[in-house]
């Protein structure tokens, strides 16, 4: 699309497709055309392209450590590039939360303290959903087990419309780099299948797999946008020089 908006008579010809594993060396697209609007969208093309494998690439390996929980993102994305590191993670198996504060509402720890508790908040919002005759799902984060009780038992004598709870940071680290997560599968049994539950905070490459063992219904990790690791990727025009030099540095 970029070197399409530089220069529509360019040819792009891809030899791999998204979400295809790629090594040090492999040759995976050509572009053809004026070779001086080819170096004017160079850096923009691989800039995104850089980005997204990373993201698809942390994706990747955090979707297969979690199964069968699913993996997502959050809206801790590049200013201006949501649809562009959301559209990353669906190509590395992983799932879309919300895209905005309009697809879902999520009823985040300063709106419960706002609200004077999880109960208060969550009636505010079925009321509004209510009076505005609106239809979306709701997610509330919990923090505390007691927590998770109040919310359970205002929707068993209330209709509501939640649809998943957060189970906040009931991930605890240890000091031998392990971690607690008996107070997470224990949120989970509580809930009992009742709700779609998520597991957020202290999750990793290395904690992601522990998380997933729970029973939790999802995993978000903000740190799959906002501490991408972008992978090497370069265009080259001589590109049996470019192969000579990449042997020489371990880059090939």
């Amino acid at each position: 699309m970029i070197f399409n908006q530089v220069d529509p008579t360019l040819k792009v010809e891809w030899l791999e497709n998204d979400g295809n594993y790629v090594h040090k060396g492999l040759q995976f697209g050509r572009v053809y055309g004026c070779a001086r609007n080819i170096i004017v969208a160079e850096r923009v093309v691989l800039n995104f392209m850089q980005r997204m494998s990373g993201i698809a690439t942390m994706t990747k390996a955090m979707a297969d450590a979690a199964h069968p929980a699913c993996i997502l993102e959050t809206r801790k994305t590049a200013p201006g590039l949501r649809l562009i590191d959301k559209w990353a993670v669906l190509i590395g198996g992983g799932k879309n939360h919300r895209l905005g504060l309009f697809d879902m509402v999520m009823i985040k720890d300063n709106h419960i303290s706002v609200a004077g508790g999880i109960t208060n908040a969550m009636k505010s919002v079925d009321q509004f959903l209510a009076k505005e005759n609106l239809t979306l799902p709701v997610e509330v984060e919990t923090r505390t087990l007691q927590e998770v009780k109040d919310l359970l038992e205002y929707a068993a004598g209330n209709k509501t419309s939640l649809t998943r709870i957060m189970l906040d940071n009931m991930v605890v680290p240890l000091e031998n780099g392990d971690v607690d997560v008996s107070m997470l599968k224990d949120a989970v049994q509580l809930i009992n299948g009742r709700f779609e539950t998520e597991a957020s905070g202290n999750v990793t490459i290395d904690t992601v797999k522990r998380i997933g063992e729970t029973g939790v219904t999802y995993i978000s990790s903000g740190a799959l946008t906002h501490s991408v690791k972008a992978l090497d990727i370069s265009l080259k025009i001589d590109t049996e020089l470019a192969l000579q030099v990449g042997r020489r540095t371990n880059r090939a």
